[in-house]
């Protein structure tokens, strides 16, 4: 784990270097039709929105579409299409994110290290379940009939994860981003004062500051 933590203080001082230097491409990289450098370690690194997305399906929350045409969750009317309640939910919700963050992605794993966490993982949330379904609301025989998709969905999403730490990948892909990023920004800005007036800082250890 204290090599996970050097990596992402690695990164972070990185960036801390790259907002300093104001390497943002000012008005003359845009004209040579040079765009901006997207956050790409935030955008890699956020992993809220998968989260979210977990607990609103939990939640059994469905999506609908509102007369302006924006379309967001809210309670599903079929409260048999809701499988756990407020407890239920934050109980799964809590272990998901042991593993749905940016210390899994950012490891090294191999294949066996992954398998072997992925049959824990699924067992502990099934034996948990089959423990707990009372009060994690599922009090009718068809919802309880539903608990080893949803095993099957959450260790799956956790998998995905853990896929991206496979042999240390998510490392390798910010660091190569990173690096042609640099280039292009160096080959743009050459010769150029770039502004960096009313650039909001930006830090790995402070995820509010991670949408700009």
């Amino acid at each position: 784990m204290g090599e996970t933590e050097d990596y992402i203080t690695e990164l972070q001082n990185a960036l801390d270097q790259k907002n300093q230097e104001g390497s943002q491409l000012g008005s003359m990289g845009n004209s040579m039709g040079m765009r901006p450098d997207p956050n790409l370690i935030e955008y890699q690194l956020e992993l809220d929105n998968i989260l979210e997305r977990i607990e609103h399906l939990l939640r059994g929350d469905i999506l609908v579409t509102d007369d302006e045409g924006s379309v967001a969750y809210t309670t599903n009317p079929d409260t048999e299409q809701i499988i756990f309640n407020e407890y239920g939910v934050q109980f799964l919700m809590n272990i998901m994110s042991f593993y749905l963050n940016r210390n899994t992605i950012l490891s090294n794993y191999n294949e066996q290290r992954i398998n072997q966490i992925l049959y824990d993982l699924g067992y502990e949330i099934t034996d948990q379940i089959f423990m707990n379904y009372e009060n994690m609301g599922m009090d009718t025989k068809d919802k309880r009939k539903r608990y080893s998709i949803i095993v099957m969905e959450l260790v799956h999403t956790v998998e995905s994860a853990y896929n991206r730490a496979l042999k240390g990948g998510e490392r390798e892909s910010l660091r190569t981003a990173r690096s042609v990023t640099q280039t292009v920004n160096n080959q743009g800005n050459a010769g150029q004062v770039l502004p960096t007036q009313g650039h909001k800082h930006f830090s790995l250890f402070k995820p509010n500051t991670w949408r700009t």
